[in-house]
């Protein structure tokens, strides 16, 4: 998981990630399932892994809290 988010990061895309995570957060699963509907137009921006993991580590118990630290780290 941690590849993906440096990538993001790298591209300037932690913010943009952050306030996907505040909107999906409340909403834990149902969020996820947002993300796995997206998944298969996400393809077509090479976007498909970072979707497929992201909506992995939200239906996780305390996968929020993990992907917020991650994206804290090194800020």
């Amino acid at each position: 998981m941690n590849d993906w988010i440096a990538k993001l990061k790298a591209r300037g895309l932690g913010g943009a990630l952050r306030v996907a995570l505040d909107v999906l957060e409340p909403l834990g699963p149902l969020g996820a399932q947002v993300l796995w509907i997206a998944q298969p137009v996400s393809g077509m921006f090479g976007a498909r892994e970072v979707v497929r993991e992201l909506a992995e580590t939200l239906e996780a118990p305390g996968g929020a809290a993990q992907l917020r630290h991650l994206l804290d780290e090194d800020d």
